[in-house]
C-alpha cells in the first residue's frame, strides 16, 4: 500500500510517498503544485495532518493552512485521512510531550537511518517538514492496516 502524506502549510506543504518500507518520493512544494501532485500521483491512500485547537489564539497562517487542507481534500483521488498531531505523537512516541526531534528519532528507529550520498538509507534526503509528512504517512498506514 502506497500512502501519499502531507504536512500542510499556509503557502507551501511537504509530502512523502511511503510504501511501508521506504520513502518513494518527497518534497516541499507550493500549495498549488501540491494540488496537482494529489491529482497526478498513483497512491492507495492519502493522509494529511489536520489543524486542531488547543485553546490558544492563532494567526492568519493557521487559518490559511486550514483552507489548504480543505482544498487538498477536494482534489484528492482517494478519501483524505485527516491525522491530528496529538494522535501521531502518541502513536510514535507514546507521550504528548514529544517534540519534533523525538518524532524524528522514533521514525529513524522504525524506518531506518538516512545514510549517505553513496549509501542511501530509507529516509535519505528528508529534512524539516518532510519528516512531519513521513510521521503522517507512518501513522496513516498503520491505522489503515489495523482496520
Amino acid at each position: 500500500m502506497i500512502v501519499f502524506a502531507i504536512d500542510p502549510g499556509p503557502e507551501k506543504s511537504a509530502f512523502v510517498q511511503w510504501d511501508g518500507k521506504a520513502v518513494l518520493d518527497h518534497g516541499h512544494v507550493d500549495n498549488f503544485e501540491m494540488r496537482q501532485l494529489l491529482i497526478g500521483r498513483e497512491y492507495d491512500a492519502a493522509a494529511c495532518e489536520m489543524v486542531a485547537s488547543y485553546g490558544m489564539s492563532v494567526g492568519a497562517s493557521v487559518f490559511n493552512t486550514c483552507l489548504w487542507v480543505g482544498r487538498f481534500t477536494e482534489v484528492s483521488m482517494k478519501d483524505l485521512m485527516l491525522c491530528y498531531r496529538k494522535d501521531i505523537k502518541m502513536h510514535l512516541c507514546r507521550t504528548m510531550r514529544s517534540k519534533d526531534k523525538d518524532i524524528r528519532q522514533a521514525l529513524i528507529e522504525l524506518v531506518g537511518e538516512q545514510g549517505t550520498k553513496d549509501c542511501k538509507g530509507p529516509t535519505y534526503g528528508l529534512k524539516s517538514h518532510t519528516w512531519s509528512a513521513l510521521a503522517v504517512a507512518v501513522y496513516a498506514k498503520n491505522k489503515l492496516t489495523e482496520e
